[in-house]
C-alpha cells in the first residue's frame, strides 16, 4: 500500500506543477480534467502526509530509547512511541478507505424517477410523499432539484413522477434509493381504520454525458400534446408537452413540465440519454456480478429495501437492518443519517471484498 500511496504523491506533485503552468488555464477542458483528478487525490495525500509526519514521531521515539535516559523520559518516550503506533493505525485504516475504487457515477447529477406501485391511489400518494421528502433533502444539502414530468391523480398523488437533482456528490448520495419503498399506513379513505401496505418503486439513474451516449436523430419519432394531469388552472392547454420514443429500444418519454416546447424537447432528450446511458452501465455491471453489491445489496430494483410503518413511527432499512423511531423527522427530509449508514455499510463491504 505505502508503495501505491508513494506513487500517487508523485503524480499529485506533477499534477500542482502543471497547474500552475500558463499554458494550462488557456485549455479549459485540460484544465478542468486535471483540477477534477487533483481534487479526488487531495485527500488521499493529505492523509498519507499525516501518516508519513506520524511515522517520523514514531521512529524518533524510538531510537530515543537507544539513548540513556532517566526513567521520566524513558516513560515520555514509551508514551510516545504507543500513542503514534496507535495513530498509524488509525490512519492506515483511514487511507484503506480512500484507496478503494472510487464509483466513477459518485459526482453525477441525477433523474430520479418515482412510481406508484401496489396499492392504487394509497400508492399514489405515498409516491407524492417519496417525491415531497427528497424535495426537502435536496434542500438542505443545497441541491438544485426541477421537476422533469408529472402524472398526478385526482387526491394529489402520483402515478409517475420524474425530477432532475443537480449538485456537487448527489449520485453519491441517491443512489442507495433505488428500489421498492413500502408504506404500512391507515388510509384517509379507509373507514374501518385498517392498515394497507402499499409500495412505490425510486429508480435513480446518474445523468448520462453527451459524450457518453450518442443518439441518431432518425431513430426518434418526437409527438407534441397536450399536458396531462388531474386538471385546473396550472395544466398547459397548448400542445407544448413532447413525447419521444426510442425506436430501436422502445423507449417513450413524455416531459411536459415547462411551457416551451423547445425545453420540453430538451429536457425529455436529456431524460433519454440518462435511460440509455442507464441500460448500458447495467449491462457492464451484469457481466461483474461483484460490482452489483456497490448498492448494498443486489442492487436490483426489485428488492423491497424499505418500510415506512406510521402506526408504529419508524422506518427500517432491510439490507443494513436499521431502524429509526423519527419517521416524522425523516419524510420532513431528514434521511441523512440514514444515507450516512448505507455508505459506512457499503464501505466495509467494499474491505471485505478487497481484503478477501
Amino acid at each position: 500500500m505505502l508503495d501505491k500511496l508513494k506513487e500517487a504523491e508523485k503524480r499529485y506533485e506533477a499534477m500542482e506543477k502543471e497547474l500552475a503552468e500558463p499554458s494550462v488555464f488557456s485549455d479549459p477542458e485540460r484544465y478542468a480534467a486535471l483540477m477534477k483528478d487533483y481534487k479526488n487525490l487531495t485527500p488521499v495525500i493529505e492523509k498519507y502526509r499525516d501518516y508519513c509526519r506520524t511515522h517520523s514521531e514514531h521512529e524518533e521515539a524510538k531510537a530515543l530509547l537507544d539513548e540513556p535516559l532517566d526513567a521520566d523520559m524513558k516513560e515520555l518516550a514509551l508514551a510516545e512511541m504507543k500513542e503514534t503506533k496507535a495513530r498509524m493505525e488509525t490512519l492506515s485504516e483511514e487511507l484503506k478507505v480512500l484507496l478503494l475504487p472510487r464509483d466513477p457515477n459518485d459526482d453525477k447529477n441525477v433523474m430520479v424517477e418515482i412510481r406508484s406501485g401496489a396499492g392504487g391511489e394509497e400508492a399514489a400518494l405515498f409516491a407524492a410523499v417519496l417525491y415531497r421528502m427528497y424535495t426537502m433533502y435536496a434542500e438542505t444539502c443545497g441541491y438544485k432539484l426541477s421537476l422533469m414530468n408529472a402524472n398526478e391523480t385526482e387526491l394529489g398523488g402520483f402515478k409517475e413522477v420524474t425530477f432532475m437533482v443537480e449538485g456537487n456528490g448527489v449520485y453519491s448520495r441517491f443512489k442507495f434509493e433505488s428500489g421498492v419503498h413500502r408504506v404500512q399506513r391507515v388510509p384517509e379513505t379507509e373507514s374501518q381504520g385498517r392498515i394497507q401496505t402499499s409500495t412505490a418503486t425510486v429508480a435513480v439513474l446518474p445523468e448520462a454525458e453527451d459524450i457518453e451516449i450518442e443518439i441518431n436523430p432518425a431513430d426518434i419519432i418526437m409527438e407534441s400534446c397536450k399536458s396531462s394531469g388531474a386538471g385546473g388552472q396550472h395544466i398547459n392547454k397548448t400542445e407544448s408537452a413532447v413525447r419521444l420514443t426510442h425506436k430501436p429500444s422502445g423507449i417513450v418519454i413524455e416531459c411536459q413540465e415547462e411551457r416551451s416546447q423547445f425545453k420540453n424537447r430538451d429536457k425529455a432528450l436529456k431524460m433519454l440519454k440518462t435511460k440509455l446511458y442507464d441500460i448500458k452501465m447495467t449491462e457492464q455491471n451484469e457481466k461483474i456480478a461483484s460490482d452489483r453489491k456497490s448498492q448494498v445489496g443486489t442492487g436490483d430494483r426489485s428488492e423491497r429495501i424499505r418500510t415506512y410503518n406510521y402506526p408504529q413511527g419508524r422506518v427500517t432499512d432491510h439490507r443494513i437492518g436499521l431502524t429509526l423511531y423519527s419517521l416524522e423527522a425523516f419524510l420532513n427530509g431528514n434521511i441523512g443519517g440514514m444515507i450516512d449508514a448505507l455508505i459506512t455499510a457499503d464501505t466495509a463491504e467494499k474491505l471485505k471484498a478487497s481484503e478477501a
